[in-house]
This record gives structure tokens, C-alpha cells and sequence, in this order.
């Protein structure tokens, strides 16, 4: 019997989790470690940081879902990563043992890039829970007292759409609340060109982009490098194309939101052989680490080279849909390797499908692969993507307390979208 440990139990590593029990089925060990109780919906987190949804319905315990499907559960963060000898030591003491591991780890926040960054400083964020409801307290107050806001991304963020949901949904709830136009808003961004995305842009999404902005009266300022964050205002270097100094700006703000970028986890980033620089997972085509073979990784925290260059660095993000196909590579190829069919043959994706919410409408994109050229590239708009991403976090919570191990994203995304399936 081999024991199989995923290190996370967020989008993938749960979802992961029940495929992975499904496909090796009872005679081998499934055990999920993760550093809280409860699951979080982060997809959600824009309308946490607004108050359109509360804990309750984007959170819920863990360990009955797993444990229903025979899935060990231990609640405990993981200090030590000993690749060598196959153990993880955790916070609470114990030393877990693994034939398999699977890193799904999500990214470490790296706030301390930027000075002042961060809820325990100048910014808010919406990359965790806590964050979110720590940053509709700040709305709450901006509310009875309205002023200048900023949102935006830091320089080396790679998820940037959370970013754009959270601008235009925030003017949607200060619109509500009849207090826009009090509020000037500044849309402040690594990102070489608005709708950048860290993909190169996806279709019209430059234009539609900018477009949205212009109509909801938010300014932007692109090429930014936030170099400081003070109390009430922002530091942000302006550069041209060529990466030279533009122009310097002092952005007063009541109000921020500012996506950090990511890093690998202390536990993980520690292992020689197993990182890049930044701590992120090395994998082969298979998720698979080339040092220590027994180990697989997916999600934000594997390795992913940036699209292209861009004057103020910008990472590529890991979309559900990528993560996801990533998972089900990891399954299959844990399956061929215990059943002693040989070398993993499953690959997962490098393509990106988002559903990103408006406020009121919404916004769609398909890059097929990531990086260009591309097969197939589609960015659309309109109120029915708000409508599908509402029904997609009701039936995603659903699935995981199910313990479903279809491909969500893959089955629901091709059906908002009208898609019967993309084919690489």
C-alpha cells in the first residue's frame, strides 16, 4: 500500500484529492494536510471585500467531506519539507511520512516586496479570506467617508484579473451606495498595457478593457512600479516601454487594494532541487519534479515562465481551469506509476478560460494555448458572465462537498460559454 499525501486543500488540492482517491481507489492511502480547518472559495473573494457574500457561504469544514470519502484529513501547516527522506514535520509536531507527494500549496503573499504593502500596513487585498472581510471593513469606512481609491496589482503580481473584478465591482457597490461620485478611482498596474492580463493581452481585451474603465470614470496608470506604501498614499514610479523612468506619482488614497506578488512557501522554497529562485515547483510535463520523481506539484505554485517581457515585471497566472487539468494529469499519472504501467503519459494544460465578474456584467476570455501564438483566442462581455459565475461558485461548493471528482471547470465553463469542448 503506498500512502499519497496532498500538501493544500484549496481549488486543486481538494478537487485533486477526490480524483486521486477515485482513480487508485482503496487499497492505497489518500491523506490531504492543510494549514486550516476550512475550505475557502477565493474565486468569491471580490464580493467578500463588498460585503455581497459572507463566510458562510464561500467556507465550510473539511474534514467531514474528506473523511466521507476516505480521505485522511490532518489540520496542521508543514514546517519542513525533507525531500529527501519522504517526510513533512508539521507545525503541530507530528512527522508525516509519504510515498507520494503533491504540492498544492496555493502561493506565499509577498507583501514585504513592496514597503507598506499589505493588510498589516497601507493595502488590502483579496488573495485570502481574512484579507476580504479585513478589507470590507475598510469599504465600510470609506462609505460614511468617501475619498480617492487605488486598485491595481504590485510589481511582479501574475493574477490580475481579481484585481479588475474587485475595481468594477467596487464602483458597482459605491454606485448602490450613491456615494461614486465622491470617490475618484485610479486603476494602478504592472501591466504594460490595460488588458494585459499577463497573457499578452486576449483578443479585443486591450480595447474592451479600457473601455470599462473609461465608462465607469476610473483612471489608470500602467507600467507602474509601487515602490512605497504610506498611510493615504501610494509611490509609484511611471515607466515608458523602454523601462525608463516616466514619471513619479504621489496617489493619495482612502482606500486600497493592491494584488501582492506571489513566492513559493517557506516549507517548499527551502528544498535545493525542487524550487526556481522564487520558490516555485520545477515540473516536467507530467507535474512532475525532475529531482525527486516521487513528487508532483500543480496550481499557482508551480514554475511557469512569464509570457513575454514586459518593462515592469508581470508573472502568468494559473487560471481553475489550467489547475484543474493539472490535477487530473497528477491522478492518472499516480495511477500508471502504482499500477506499474510505466512512465506518466498525461499532461496537463497551458490554457487559460476565465469567467470574471463586473459588478452588474462580466467578462469571459479563452487563450488557447497561454502563450501566443494561439489556436484559439475569444474575449467576450456582457451580464451573462456575471449570471455564470454567480451559478459556478454555487455548483463548485457543491462538488467539493459532494466529493465529486468530474472536471468542474472544464464541464461548467464549456457550458456558460457554449463551448462542447476545447481541444488543444
Amino acid at each position: 500500500m503506498a500512502r499519497v499525501i496532498v500538501l493544500g486543500a484549496g481549488t486543486g488540492g481538494m478537487a485533486g484529492a477526490y480524483e486521486i482517491r477515485e482513480l487508485l481507489g482503496r487499497h492505497h492511502q489518500v491523506t490531504v494536510i492543510n494549514e486550516r480547518e476550512d475550505f475557502q472559495f477565493v474565486p468569491s473573494n471580490p464580493w467578500i471585500a463588498v460585503g455581497w457574500r459572507q463566510r458562510p457561504q464561500t467556507s465550510f469544514a473539511i474534514r467531514p467531506y474528506l473523511e466521507k470519502k476516505n480521505i485522511e484529513f490532518i489540520a496542521s501547516a508543514v514546517v519542513t519539507l525533507d525531500a529527501a527522506n519522504n517526510q513533512l514535520v508539521l507545525a503541530n509536531g507530528q512527522v508525516e511520512a509519504y510515498d507520494y507527494l503533491v504540492i498544492a500549496t496555493g502561493p506565499k503573499l509577498n507583501f514585504a516586496a513592496i514597503e507598506g504593502a499589505g493588510p498589516e500596513h497601507h493595502s488590502q487585498s483579496i488573495c485570502a479570506l481574512d484579507h476580504a472581510e479585513h478589507c470590507y471593513q475598510d469599504v465600510k469606512k470609506l462609505i460614511a467617508d468617501p475619498g480617492p481609491v487605488i486598485v491595481g496589482a504590485l510589481p511582479g503580481a501574475s493574477c490580475f484579473g481579481p484585481a479588475y473584478e474587485y475595481a468594477f465591482i467596487l464602483d458597482r457597490e459605491l454606485c448602490n451606495q450613491k456615494v461614486r461620485d465622491r470617490v475618484p478611482m485610479t486603476y494602478v498596474t504592472s501591466e504594460p498595457y490595460i488588458g494585459h492580463l499577463g497573457l499578452a493581452g486576449v483578443g479585443d481585451s486591450k480595447s474592451m478593457m479600457e473601455s470599462e474603465l473609461r465608462n465607469r470614470h476610473i483612471q489608470w496608470i500602467t507600467n507602474a512600479k509601487v515602490t512605497k506604501i504610506a498611510e493615504g498614499i501610494m509611490y509609484v514610479d511611471e515607466l515608458n516601454e523602454e523601462g525608463i523612468l516616466k514619471k513619479q506619482h504621489e496617489l493619495p488614497f482612502k482606500h486600497s487594494m493592491m494584488l501582492p506578488s506571489f513566492a513559493g512557501v517557506d516549507a517548499v522554497a527551502q528544498v535545493e532541487g525542487l524550487v526556481n529562485p522564487k520558490g516555485f515547483v520545477l515540473i516536467d510535463d507530467y507535474q512532475r519534479n525532475p529531482t525527486y520523481k516521487n513528487i508532483y506539484s500543480a496550481g499557482v505554485c508551480v514554475a511557469i515562465p512569464p509570457v513575454e517581457e514586459t518593462p515592469v515585471p508581470t508573472g502568468t497566472p494559473k487560471t481553475g481551469y489550467m489547475i484543474e487539468s493539472m490535477m487530473t494529469a497528477i491522478a492518472h499519472n499516480l495511477a500508471a506509476d502504482l499500477d506499474g504501467v510505466g512512465e506518466p503519459t498525461h499532461r496537463g494544460t497551458w490554457s487559460a478560460i476565465c469567467l470574471a465578474d463586473m459588478g452588474n456584467t462580466g467578462a469571459a476570455f479563452v487563450a488557447i494555448p497561454q502563450i501566443p501564438p494561439r489556436n484559439v483566442t475569444w474575449f467576450k462581455k456582457g451580464k451573462w458572465v456575471h449570471v455564470a459565475k454567480i451559478a459556478f461558485e454555487k455548483y463548485f461548493i457543491h462538488k467539493m462537498k459532494t466529493g465529486s471528482s468530474e472536471p468542474i471547470y472544464e464541464k461548467y465553463t464549456m457550458k456558460a460559454l457554449g463551448i462542447n469542448r476545447l481541444k488543444e
